[in-house]
């Protein structure tokens, strides 16, 4: 059975508790506050913008989303399915994310992929429909789960933001990769979700500093990009 969904009751009873258990995720809610919760709807349309934020700022993610729907008129699978390579370029999707879109909005057409089902499923559960698709993989399935279905416990360790926020917030002498993120997840266990949401907090509300080591990128809500999906 899946994990509850987290709900701003709960998102404040974690913040509680890992400020009590870690002093600097503390020193992070002291000073900027509690973090903002950031739930998207689930379904088609939010795996879309996830896989247009692969490797790029929200901005320029949105922006290409935007472009899509004008093109297709709205981000269902079928008018997506149904457009052409020319329109996806047309829209600034690139040749990789426009076969993942078109893969991801056939496998919902031929019943491969359930996107609503997927409430109903534990996170390893999750993962394994998602990332059956090519171009889909751990980040994006993450982001969706911790996202979309609130989960309270998923740790997108290959998540460039985290990498970024957990090296300043540690005192770590270098960002740390996808595998050393996880180990140092494991000590916020099983509120990973809300720890996350407190280091892109940090990661937003400290300023140039921090996006000058993500590559000069700025993320205006604090939600990055993975390093590779």
């Amino acid at each position: 059975m899946p994990d509850r969904a987290l709900t701003a009751a709960a998102i404040a009873r974690a913040v509680c508790e890992l400020g009590e258990r870690d002093a600097r995720l503390r020193d992070v809610i002291e000073r900027l506050g509690p973090p903002p919760r950031r739930e998207r709807p689930g379904g088609f349309a939010s795996l879309v913008l996830l896989v247009l934020e692969q490797q790029v700022s929200l901005a320029s993610a949105r922006t290409t989303c935007r472009r899509l729907a004008a093109v297709a008129g709205r981000i269902t699978p079928a008018r997506v399915y149904g457009l052409s390579q020319e329109e996806f370029r047309a829209a600034g999707v690139t040749r990789q994310k426009t076969s993942c879109i078109r893969e991801l909005a056939n496998s919902i057409l031929d019943g491969s992929l359930d996107p609503d089902a997927l409430a109903g499923c534990d996170d390893d559960e999750v993962r394994r429909r998602l990332t059956r698709i090519r171009g889909i993989g751990p980040w994006t399935a993450d982001v969706y789960l911790l996202t979309c279905l609130m989960r309270p416990d998923v740790w997108p360790a290959g998540d460039l933001a985290l990498q970024v926020a957990a090296a300043s917030l540690l005192g770590l002498p270098e960002r740390p990769g996808a595998a050393e993120l996880a180990r140092i997840g494991e000590r916020w266990r099983p509120w990973r979700s809300v720890a996350a949401r407190i280091l892109w907090h940090h990661y937003a509300g400290t300023g140039a500093e921090l996006r000058a080591r993500s590559g000069g990128r700025s993320e205006p809500e604090g939600r990055p990009r993975p390093r590779s999906d």
